[in-house]
């Protein structure tokens, strides 16, 4: 018998196809939207400001931050909460969104916490 053959005869079985991966994906913890209180969204929406300041002054370097916001799962209901920490590049009022400066879009709505680095 050829080396060939006599591995066929040890290889896996798997039944169910893809069950495996189902439990995996079932067994995955998501997180719900937290609802901020009325006093966190004024100070997030402060210190957003205080940065959309420095951008519009035209001084000196970006500033860097740490912002911790949530981001939608594209499989099941809810998410995670993600920081993302860099040189922010635009605030747009109109979009409601903060761009930085390596491309990552943020909507403002999933935004939990912002915190200015230096």
């Amino acid at each position: 018998m050829s080396l060939l053959n006599r591995a066929a005869q040890f290889a896996p079985f798997a039944a169910l196809s893809g069950y495996g991966e189902a439990v995996a994906e079932t067994e995955r913890i998501t997180e719900e939207r937290a609802v901020l209180d009325d006093s966190v969204v004024e100070e997030i929406n402060a210190r957003l400001g205080e940065i959309a300041e420095r951008l519009n002054r035209g001084t000196g370097s970006a500033p860097y931050v740490m912002i911790t916001h949530f981001v939608d799962d594209l499989l099941k209901d809810g998410g995670s909460y993600v920081h993302t920490s860099g040189n922010v590049k635009k605030i747009d009022a109109y979009e409601k969104s903060v761009l930085m400066q390596d491309g990552i879009l943020i909507n403002m709505r999933d935004i939990f916490d912002v915190e200015i680095m230096e």
